[in-house]
C-alpha cells in the first residue's frame, strides 16, 4: 500500500491510504534527532468510515473460503519473516529495544502469522445427539464481526500481530488503532497483510491518539469486540464504555502485572540471577510480563543480591541499534520521568537503592537509565505494589517457601510469576497454588511461546485469551442449531 510521501504514512481505510486531518513525528528514543516519518492522525470522522468499511466487508469476508484465509495469513507470515532483520530495525529504532530483541519480536509476529494460517484451516464444530428422537444437533462458530483493536507501545509488532490473525482466520473484520509512539511497526505490518490480498475494508488502520481514535472504536455501534492491552486505567475505561454501549460488547483485556519470581533457598544461584536480570530488566522492563518483585528466602539472600548486582553493573546500556547493547533506552520522556519517580518513591519508603536508578547519557540524545535494584522493600511499599513499567526491581526477604508464596500472591495483579528451585515438591506446588495465568518454573516470567494461550487473572485480564487455539473464544461467537430429520 503506498503512503504518500517518502516519509509521509498515511492511515489504511477501505483498500486505500488516506492522509488523516494531522500528522505526527514518530521519534527514536535512543536518538530523539532521529525522525522515523510522520504518521498520519485520523479523527473522529475517519475513524468512523474505517468502521463503515469494516462493516460492509465483513459479510463476504465472514463466509470466504478457508483456504484464501490461510493463503492470505501465510503469505504475509512468510513475508515478515524474510523482512525480519529491517522490521526488527525498524521496531527497535521507534521502539528502542535492541536489535536482537527486534528482530526475536519481528520473527515471532511472523510465526504468529503462519499458525493462524493453519487455524484458518483447522475452523470445525459437532455434531450432537439430541435428547430427542429425530433431532440432529450442530454446534458451530462463526465470526463475530467488525473487532476494534488498541495495542500497547512495548511490542509494536507481536501485539497487533497475535490479534490480527486469528480474528482474520475466524472471519472477522478489523479496525486497528496502534499506539501513537510506535505506528511505524503497525504500518508495515497491515502493509504486508493488505497485499497479501485481503479484500478492501477487512483490515483499516487508524492512527492517531487513544482519547479521539481510541474513543471512537470503543463507543461505535457497529463495533461488536474490542481487544486491547495496556494500563488498568484505560482497561477500565473502555471496559465500562463497552459495557454501557447498545448491544454491549465482548471485550478482551490485557492490562498489566506486578509479577513474582520467588528464589528459594536451594535454588541454582547462576539460574536465579540469569532468571531476574533477564525478566527485570532486559526490554528495559517494559514488558507487561516482567519480573518487578524479587521474593527471596533468608539462606540464599546476600549471595543472590550481590550476585544480581555484580551482574547490572556489567551490563551495555545504549543506542538499541548498536552492536553489543544488552538495555536500550527507556520508550520516552514521560515513561522516564515516571520511572525516577518512582525510583525516588522507594527511596522516601525507605527501600535500599543497591544499585542504579539514575539518568545516563550516551552519544546520542536518548531516554537511557541505569536498571534500578531496590534491596530491603517490603511488599506494601507503592514499589511493590504499582505497575512501574520500567527497568525497576525490589528485593523483598522472605523466611520459607510458605512465606514467599503468600507473598507472591499477595497483589491485584495475576499475569505471570516464577519460582527458581530444585526442589520439585516446591515446584509443583508453586505451580498449582500461585494465583497468576502464566508460571514460569527456573525461567524467567517474561518470554512465552507463541501458540499457547496467553493472559493473566485478577487485575491483569478480562475475558477471554489471547493466542494458540484458545483465542477462538474471543473471536468467534457459538451457534447450535436444531433440524428435525
Amino acid at each position: 500500500m503506498s503512503h504518500g510521501s517518502s516519509s509521509e504514512f498515511h492511515n489504511f481505510i477501505n483498500g486505500a491510504a488516506v492522509a488523516g486531518p494531522g500528522a505526527a513525528a514518530n521519534i527514536n528514543p535512543s536518538n530523539t534527532k532521529d525522525v522515523i516519518g510522520l504518521f498520519a492522525q485520523a479523527d473522529k470522522a475517519q475513524t468512523h468510515e474505517a468502521i463503515a468499511a469494516a462493516k460492509a466487508a465483513f459479510p463476504a469476508w465472514s463466509r470466504s473460503n478457508p483456504q484464501l484465509r490461510h493463503d492470505i495469513l501465510k503469505k504475509a507470515s512468510d513475508e515478515v519473516i524474510a523482512r525480519k532483520d529491517e522490521l526488527g530495525r525498524l521496531l527497535s529504532r521507534e521502539e528502542g529495544k535492541t536489535l536482537a530483541e527486534g528482530i526475536g519480536e519481528a520473527m515471532r509476529a511472523g510465526q504468529i502469522l503462519g499458525f493462524f494460517a493453519g487455524e484458518a484451516l483447522r475452523l470445525g464444530g459437532e455434531a450432537v445427539p439430541s435428547v430427542r428422537p429425530g433431532v440432529g444437533i450442530e454446534v458451530t462458530r462463526e465470526p463475530l464481526g467488525v473487532i476494534g483493536m488498541i495495542t500497547p507501545w512495548n511490542f509494536p509488532i507481536a501485539i497487533p500481530a497475535w490479534k490480527i490473525a486469528p480474528a482474520l482466520a475466524h472471519g472477522n473484520t478489523i479496525v486497528f488503532k496502534p499506539a501513537d509512539l510506535v505506528p511505524g511497526s503497525a504500518w508495515a505490518l497491515v502493509d504486508i497483510l493488505n497485499r497479501a490480498g485481503l479484500p478492501a475494508g477487512v483490515l483499516n488502520l487508524v492512527m492517531g491518539r487513544g482519547s479521539v481514535v481510541g474513543q471512537a472504536i470503543t463507543e461505535h455501534k457497529d463495533v461488536l469486540g474490542i481487544s486491547f492491552t495496556g494500563s488498568v486505567k484505560t482497561g477500565r475505561m473502555i471496559a465500562a464504555t463497552a459495557i454501557a454501549a447498545s448491544p454491549m460488547k465482548k471485550i478482551q483485556l490485557e492490562m498489566g502485572g506486578k509479577n513474582p519470581l520467588v528464589v528459594l533457598d536451594d535454588a541454582d544461584l547462576a539460574v536465579a540471577v540469569d532468571c531476574a536480570l533477564n525478566g527485570a530488566f532486559f526490554s528495559t522492563g517494559q514488558r507487561c510480563t516482567a519480573s518487578s518483585r524479587l521474593i527471596v528466602t533468608e539462606g540464599i539472600h546476600d549471595r543472590f543480591v550481590a550476585a544480581l548486582a555484580e551482574k547490572m553493573k556489567a551490563l551495555v546500556i545504549d543506542d538499541a541499534l548498536k552492536a553489543g547493547t544488552q538495555i536500550g533506552p527507556v520508550v520516552d520522556q514521560s515513561q522516564l520521568d515516571q520511572d525516577l519517580s518512582y525510583v525516588d518513591i522507594g527511596v522516601k519508603e525507605g527501600a535500599r537503592l543497591l544499585a542504579g536508578g539514575e539518568r545516563l547519557n550516551r552519544e546520542t540524545p536518548g531516554f537511557y537509565m541505569a536498571p534500578a535494584l531496590f534491596t530491603e522493600a517490603t511488599n506494601q511499599m507503592r514499589i511493590s505494589r504499582e505497575e512501574i513499567f520500567g527497568p525497576v526491581a525490589s528485593v523483598i526477604r522472605v523466611r520459607d517457601y510458605e512465606e514467599a508464596l503468600a507473598v507472591s500472591n499477595d497483589t491485584e495483579f495475576g499475569l505471570s510469576s516464577g519460582i527458581c528451585t530444585t526442589s520439585l515438591k516446591h515446584a509443583t506446588h508453586y505451580k498449582r497454588n500461585s494465583e497468576a495465568g502464566m508460571v514460569m518454573v527456573n525461567l524467567p516470567t517474561a518470554g512465552v511461546d507463541y501458540h499457547v494461550p496467553f493472559g493473566g487473572r485478577k487485575g491483569s485480564s478480562y475475558g477471554p485469551r489471547e493466542q494458540g487455539a484458545y483465542a477462538k473464544e474471543f473471536y468467534t461467537t457459538v451457534k447450535t442449531a436444531y433440524t428435525l430429520a
